[in-house]
């Protein structure tokens, strides 16, 4: 069986089928699985990049009917069971192909700037460990040209930072930086005061966190405030280049915000590789690249065919497609599923339609700072911060990686310090810019 993407959908898959009487080939361009919930602390100096990511040959070393390949995935044969594979720069020569038994795609998802391709280049994402190490340095050379600064209208452009998005990613970026600004870097500088930075963000809707109770919104938008961040909701943003950022209201009114920095975390468009397994099966498609999948997450006419994560909506009893959160839980219990799908076949034993439990929604804003959504038990503050604490403990892989994680936050909570500010420099292509 071949296992396309090293997120969590696939690792878990993979996971499942270790030491299986399955033959597992997983594939991901990159050779590392990532922890995407807490690449916005890469990007805002508090954890490295090596705490959040993991060799994938390390997670499988132990599997011996587990192989990893260096390669991306760029199209199917359904028809003869076949993968096509491109070149990996420095890894590979030639295109190749792999043969299937049964095949599972969990090839992620990408931000989407709303068919405004052309904002990507001044509003960068946080999806990636390369985008984020690259808005790392942005965040830092923004305060470092302000330190330099003789003008004071260019130093307050270079002191203000938007963030895009009211999700939990925009919420955490936001959050985080104004705590960078605020209580880190406080003391570093000699002409520039950056607690006097300005931190914005914006969200289309009428409030930040739409997943979460309005209690709970409304607790983060104090949090987001005493932290220096201003919040504003109810503004779609219409423009971004390298100079500003434009948003109307309801009422049409406009207003731009001047700015060096501009952080992306406003919805989601899923791999291109969802869009030709609809083309190639005739399974329908959604406006975000979202292609829908049976009960037991096959592909419609292809049951050899698994999907899951971000790209997928999950067809109900009804037979209407649902969209499930686009969140680590959804993607892991999916992989479960898939692994243990692919057992009961090899079995002979059949599987009941996929179930997802929603256990619920954390999301931190600052040191000390939560809110947890357990549908049974809501929380915020410092006991709603520990149980983020350990449920992202908890979800990384790697024992070595939550030794270093613990104490860095450790660290952090107790001096105030962030000993990952480094500013290193990376283009990143826009091609690069999406999920595995």
């Amino acid at each position: 069986m071949v296992i396309i993407g090293g997120g969590f959908g696939g690792v878990k898959a993979a996971a499942r089928l270790r030491n299986s009487a399955a033959d597992v080939t997983l594939i991901d361009k990159r050779n590392f699985h990532l922890f995407q919930p807490l690449t916005y602390q890469v990007a805002t100096g508090a954890l490295a990049p090596a705490d959040v990511a993991y060799p994938l040959r390390a997670i499988f070393k132990s599997a011996p009917n587990v192989r990893v390949l260096l390669a991306e995935a760029t199209g199917f044969d359904l028809d003869a069971r076949q993968v096509t594979l491109t070149n990996t720069p420095g890894v590979s020569s030639s295109p190749m192909s792999v043969p299937y038994d049964t095949l599972i795609v969990a090839a992620g998802s990408s931000y989407s700037y709303f068919g405004h391709e052309e904002w990507r280049k001044f509003a960068w994402e946080v999806k990636t460990l390369e985008s984020a190490v690259a808005v790392r340095s942005r965040i830092l050379r923004a305060f470092e040209r302000a330190e330099m600064a003789e003008d004071p209208a260019a130093r307050a452009a270079e002191m203000t930072f938007v963030v895009v998005g009211g999700g939990p990613t925009g919420v955490e970026m936001a959050g985080q930086i104004g705590e960078l600004a605020g209580d880190t870097l406080r003391q570093d500088f000699r002409v520039i005061d950056p607690r006097a930075a300005r931190v914005v963000l914006v969200d289309a809707l009428d409030r930040i966190l739409q997943t979460f109770p309005p209690s709970l919104s409304a607790k983060a938008t104090r949090s987001l405030d005493r932290l220096g961040v201003t919040t504003m909701t109810g503004q779609t943003v219409v423009g971004v280049d390298a100079e500003s950022v434009t948003m109307r209201d309801s009422a049409g009114e406009t207003q731009r915000i001047v700015t060096r920095t501009v952080v992306w975390a406003a919805g989601v468009t899923a791999s291109n590789l969802g869009a030709k397994l609809g083309e190639l099966s005739g399974a329908d498609v959604d406006k975000a690249g979202r292609v829908t999948v049976e009960r037991d997450l096959t592909l419609t006419g292809h049951p050899e065919v698994i999907v899951l994560g971000d790209m997928v909506r999950v067809r109900g009893k009804d037979g209407k497609p649902v969209t499930l959160p686009g969140v680590a839980p959804a993607a892991i219990q999916q992989g479960h599923y898939a692994g243990t799908l692919v057992r009961d076949r090899l079995q002979g034993r059949s599987t009941h339609p996929f179930h997802y439990r929603d256990k619920g929604n954390v999301a931190t804003i600052g040191r000390g700072r939560a809110v947890v959504d357990l549908h049974v038990l809501r929380l915020s503050g410092l006991p709603a911060w520990l149980v983020w604490l350990f449920v992202h403990l908890w979800y990384l892989i790697g024992f070595q990686n939550r030794i270093v994680v613990i104490v860095r936050w450790s660290f952090s909570f107790f001096t105030h310090g962030r000993g990952a500010r480094l500013i290193d420099d990376i283009t990143v292509p826009p091609d690069e810019a999406s999920g595995h």
